[in-house]
């Protein structure tokens, strides 16, 4: 059986995605920031806001794991990798849920990410077969 890996990381679909998962967290995290950096009247601040740094860190740590499941040479190792991206992108659905209760218009973006994130579930599936 030939799978067609490419030779080189960045261009696997499932790092393109992470890539792109990222990209799109950061800005809905800024636009969420943006709103929900003001104190309430009470000088308490909302706590949504932790929820959108989490789903950047999440996103940012996609690819690393990635390049770490696709550079181990021994089937454990791989497999703690693709454990740690299972987990990260069912913290991601999380936070995208607890987000979309916030009061920011930002959260009219989740569902972009939302469906990102499955099609990277998706592309998750079929790599891990060929590893």
């Amino acid at each position: 059986m030939n799978y067609n890996i490419p030779s080189h990381l960045h261009e696997l679909p499932i790092y393109q995605k992470a890539m792109d998962i990222l990209v799109l967290s950061r800005n809905i995290s800024t636009y969420i920031n943006q709103d929900l950096s003001y104190l309430r009247s009470d000088g308490s601040e909302d706590s949504d806001i932790y929820f959108s740094g989490d789903i950047v860190q999440q996103s940012e740590s996609l690819a690393p794991e990635i390049e770490k499941a696709q550079a181990e040479r021994f089937s454990d190792k791989k497999h703690k990798h693709l454990a740690s991206l299972e987990r990260l992108t069912h913290r991601l659905h999380l936070n995208c849920k607890r987000l979309q209760h916030c009061n920011s218009n930002g959260r009219d973006y989740l569902p972009i990410l939302q469906s990102e994130l499955n099609k990277f579930k998706r592309l998750q599936r079929n790599w891990m077969m060929t590893l």
